[in-house]
């Protein structure tokens, strides 16, 4: 039976100044480039075998999966629906603003010009879903939100435990169906 191993993607300017990234197509600084460059080495030193490397189309994660795939020779290709949760109004803003801290407590209400958590678990639970009927081991690259979303499809989680869930930048998780 496959699994599948997570990896968020490497550091962006707006991770190091606190900003909500969301569906903003945002770059990997120098250090995410490196980082990504070190995952690829840790996942041939972990012996991971997988068949084949799913990201998002955005920036970030897209650099990130393709050092990987090219350091490992697993194949890579994008997946739309691994794009991370669009923020709306909330984009650029602090990620630790009260305001945005209190929305995310509204799983079913969108963001102000952006899509709710309901949207966003809804395309995530179903990739995984297709993933799960599959022989195959996949290395998803993503982000944080996709991370919450893909921890709460294989662990009960509360609500204050989603929002507070998150991984480092290119930290490798590993779920078994």
């Amino acid at each position: 039976m496959g699994h599948i191993y997570f990896v968020r993607h490497g550091q962006t300017v707006w991770n190091v100044e606190n900003k909500i990234c969301g569906a903003t197509d945002i770059e990997l600084t120098p250090l995410g480039h490196e980082q990504a460059v070190q995952t690829g080495k840790k996942i041939l030193d972990m012996k991971i075998k997988a068949d084949e490397i799913l990201y998002s189309p955005l920036a970030r994660a897209k650099d990130t999966a393709l050092h990987i795939s090219q350091i490992t020779g697993i194949p890579a290709r994008e997946e739309v629906r691994l794009k991370e949760q669009n923020f709306g109004k909330y984009e650029a803003t602090a990620r630790n603003g009260e305001e945005f801290r209190q929305a995310k407590k509204q799983f079913a209400c969108r963001y102000e010009g952006g899509e709710s958590m309901l949207h966003l678990a809804q395309r995530i639970y179903n990739l995984l879903d297709e993933l799960r009927d599959s022989d195959k081991v996949y290395i998803l690259v993503a982000h944080n939100g996709i991370a919450r979303v893909v921890q709460s499809y294989f662990y009960e989680m509360t609500n204050d435990e989603y929002a507070a869930f998150g991984v480092d930048n290119c930290a490798v998780l590993e779920y078994r169906w």
